[in-house]
């Protein structure tokens, strides 16, 4: 993915508690090597976005993530071949994949799923490769990190078919409240980017003000999607910030809390704490 160019939002406010950006992009941020990537999480936590899980969408991104992660103890991955890169997902992409999903630090295995939007990929080759990215998610034990553009019922019922892992987080949810009860109901976590805080966006600001804070993340997808008031201009981890106020704001609770609760959910889906304790543990040994 290559970096948006244009003038990036303002530094928020500081959140009262930490949280997580459970979903970005850093390479497509402008980050190149470690002392980007620093910078980048500084001027995130600097407003309370202490953590990020950056994210693949090829084989050159999931190299490039699987490797920032190592670069600051603030920062994980995820790595898969985005569904619009998956007409051609061979044997070889597939175990480059898999070696990488299998590192300590690479947290889910994502995004994956389907992409009935854009045409780049035949919609038979994205569900062959959704199934092969849930299978792997299932044998490491990892978070499955979806992709869901225009697909809600084939992602559906590809999950039900293959049999869901134990953790399945939907990136930048899009349904209705409908969708997202069925979604809860079946125990899986919504994050939520910054099309929550569009205006225009009812039936998702509907939906939000449901999702039980258990599952519940909230993510930039950096440097896309970047929230109201600054929507089209690109984004980076700390406008995490703006939209955890924002949707604070639309369910009537306090940031503060909701932050907290948010920061636990992170917290246990990927295995924040448990990485960095095991980190810990092998420096002392």
């Amino acid at each position: 993915m290559a970096p948006r160019t244009g003038e990036r939002p303002p530094l928020p406010a500081p959140l009262p508690v930490p949280v997580v950006d459970a979903h970005t992009h850093l390479d497509a941020c402008g980050a190149r090597d470690a002392a980007d990537v620093t910078a980048m999480v500084d001027r995130a936590a600097g407003v309370g976005v202490t953590r990020v899980v950056t994210v693949a969408d090829d084989l050159a991104s999931a190299r490039w993530a699987a490797q920032a992660a190592t670069w600051d103890e603030r920062v994980f991955a995820a790595v898969a071949v985005h569904p619009t890169r998956t007409a051609t997902f061979t044997d070889a992409d597939r175990a480059v994949v898999e070696e990488l999903a299998a590192r300590p630090r690479v947290v889910a295995v994502g995004e994956t799923g389907l992409d009935y939007y854009w045409d780049y990929s035949p919609p038979a080759a994205q569900q062959e490769a959704f199934r092969w990215h849930i299978d792997l998610a299932k044998r490491l034990g990892k978070p499955l990190m979806i992709h869901d553009r225009d697909a809600h019922e084939d992602i559906w019922r590809v999950l039900e078919e293959e049999g869901p892992p134990e953790t399945v987080v939907f990136h930048c949810f899009s349904g209705d409240l409908e969708f997202a009860r069925r979604c809860v109901d079946r125990g899986y976590v919504l994050s939520l980017a910054g099309t929550v805080t569009f205006r225009n966006a009812r039936a998702l600001r509907e939906a939000a003000v449901q999702i039980p804070t258990y599952q519940l993340l909230v993510e930039t997808d950096a440097p896309f999607l970047t929230p109201h008031p600054f929507r089209g201009r690109p984004g980076e981890p700390y406008c995490a910030a703006y939209t955890l106020a924002d949707l604070a704001q639309l369910r009537g609770v306090d940031v503060g809390e909701l932050a907290a609760e948010v920061a636990a959910t992170a917290d246990r889906v990927f295995g924040l704490s448990t990485v960095t304790a095991s980190e810990q543990d092998a420096r002392e040994a």
